[in-house]
């Protein structure tokens, strides 16, 4: 399964495009769609810059590897809007935070309707409340429980 265009959707409106490294919330370079690294794994830095060509491959490489991390971590057959809210949801929080949560141990036992509800539980950095995390994860939720 890949991510549908409602999940590409999300990750560029959420994400925003800048083509000047900036520091994230978390306080990490970022860069493009949200990228901290580049395709050679080396790291995003300060006064960096890319094209929206760039910017939008190492999205693509980015979807793509977090993609075959929700594949092989979901055990039931999910369909294209609840496997792509959870790639964004990967893509936003990292194949670490996904593998340890409530989230998956729920989707992965059938409940999804209490899966949905766990989306809103993160929205917090570095302990912070962010309002642009609270939409995230409601559009998250909104398209996982969205039938196609």
């Amino acid at each position: 399964m890949k991510m549908n265009q409602a999940g590409y959707d999300l990750v560029k409106n959420s994400e925003g495009l800048k083509l000047k490294a900036y520091l994230c919330p978390a306080g990490k370079w970022t860069i493009g769609y949200g990228s901290t690294l580049y395709e050679d794994g080396s790291k995003v830095k300060k006064g960096d810059t890319i094209t929206k060509e760039r910017a939008d491959k190492l999205l693509n490489n980015l979807i793509s590897k977090f993609e075959e991390e929700a594949r092989r971590l979901i055990k039931i057959e999910l369909n294209e809007n609840q496997f792509s809210a959870l790639v964004d949801f990967i893509y936003n929080l990292g194949i670490g935070n996904f593998r340890k949560s409530t989230l998956l141990k729920k989707i992965n036992s059938g409940e999804l309707e209490g899966a949905s509800e766990e989306f809103e539980r993160w929205i917090y950095s570095n302990g912070k409340k962010l309002e642009g995390l609270r939409k995230r994860r409601k559009s998250e939720k909104e398209l996982f429980l969205a039938e196609i």
